[in-house]
């Protein structure tokens, strides 16, 4: 989904008792040695459908949602307010986080899968029960504005989540390929670009840029460049990088605020920790009004992620593309950034 474009266009009882104010977060403590792995999916198993941020205002795309899944041997069923609308949002803030954490609760379902991004996931972040969540790992999906609820998540629970395609995207073999790969067979997957090149003489598609050659071992964690940095500050951003490797894709950003973003990375803390370095893909990510010049999108990227002299590359198969490689937050990989290469070194589910 067009993230960026689609934003533009308790009762106090007696005063004598002490308060006993709920805090979903309170008493969580979670460190990496304790990553949860999902179950993996079978045939017949049912994936919950939520919407946990923008709204869909016609009937089709739900249709479609369903057809694809049940073509995957899976049972769909859709949240209570999947279809409910508050302005651009699918419902209020209190109905969208109750819809997710029904989801969570309900024994048969096996996967869940945000409808849409868009917009909104970060504003029920607050009101989601991250110990119910830790009881009841199960398979979350979904990417662009859902990385604020796979980071909050991770970081409260530990709970591997899946950065990739939401519901209503393009099921097309390539994206399709890695859900099977991932959620059913459990295979410990190498992602690697399509290496076709079609009728020229050279690769002009899905090019990979070595920034920095090598290889790094460490976590995979990451997503959408703008909704991570503005997760940052608070109490749902991960507070341990060390080790990590970050990877991030964005929409619609102009070239001088994705300069911004990388730069709060830096001034956080957070790109001296990593130890490896992906980038996707940035669509119409351009100049804007840049004033007398811009730099390009890669001198950007270089300035900040050379200096570390850590492997990197960018163009790998991540973001707001149809052929759209699903990534699991958590699990451990090495990463080759001459051949472009992010190997997996476990299994996502058990």
């Amino acid at each position: 989904m067009e993230r960026r474009k689609f934003i533009q266009n308790i009762g106090i009882g007696s005063l004598a008792l002490p308060l006993n104010i709920f805090n979903p977060s309170e008493g969580l403590e979670f460190s990496d040695d304790r990553i949860k792995i999902p179950k993996r999916l079978q045939a017949g198993d049912t994936i919950g459908i939520v919407s946990p941020a923008s709204a869909i205002f016609e009937s089709e795309p739900y249709e479609i949602a369903k057809e694809t899944f049940e073509a995957m041997g899976l049972k769909v069923k859709f949240g209570n307010f999947s279809k409910s609308r508050y302005g651009h949002l699918a419902g209020t803030d209190e109905q969208r986080a109750e819809e997710l954490m029904s989801m969570f609760e309900d024994d048969s379902v096996k996967a869940i899968i945000a409808l849409r991004g868009g917009s909104g996931s970060a504003r029920i972040l607050e009101k989601l029960d991250y110990r119910v969540i830790k009881r009841n790992p199960k398979i979350f999906i979904g990417y662009s504005d859902i990385t604020a609820l796979h980071l909050a998540i991770f970081e409260k629970t530990g709970l591997v989540t899946f950065h990739g395609p939401v519901a209503v995207s393009t099921w097309n073999p390539f994206a399709y390929s890695y859900l099977q790969k991932l959620l059913f067979n459990g295979e410990a997957v190498t992602y690697k670009n399509p290496s076709d090149k079609g009728n020229e003489l050279a690769q002009t598609k899905n090019r990979i840029r070595t920034i920095q050659p090598g290889t790094a071992k460490g976590e995979l964690l990451g997503g959408n460049l703008s909704v991570l940095t503005g997760l940052m500050g608070s109490e749902y951003f991960p507070k341990n990088w060390k080790d990590k490797i970050l990877y991030l894709e964005d929409i619609g950003e102009k070239i001088y605020a994705v300069d911004r973003m990388m730069s709060q990375l830096q001034l956080g803390g957070v790109l001296k920790e990593i130890k490896g370095f992906v980038f996707g893909k940035c669509n119409d990510c351009d100049p804007g009004g840049s004033g007398y010049g811009s730099l390009t999108m890669e001198e950007v990227i270089d300035h900040y992620i050379k200096p570390l002299g850590i492997p990197a590359f960018s163009g790998a198969m991540i973001g707001h593309i149809d052929d759209n490689a699903m990534i699991p937050n958590g699990i451990q990989a090495e990463i080759n950034a001459e051949n472009g290469i992010i190997q997996l070194l476990s299994p996502a589910v058990q």
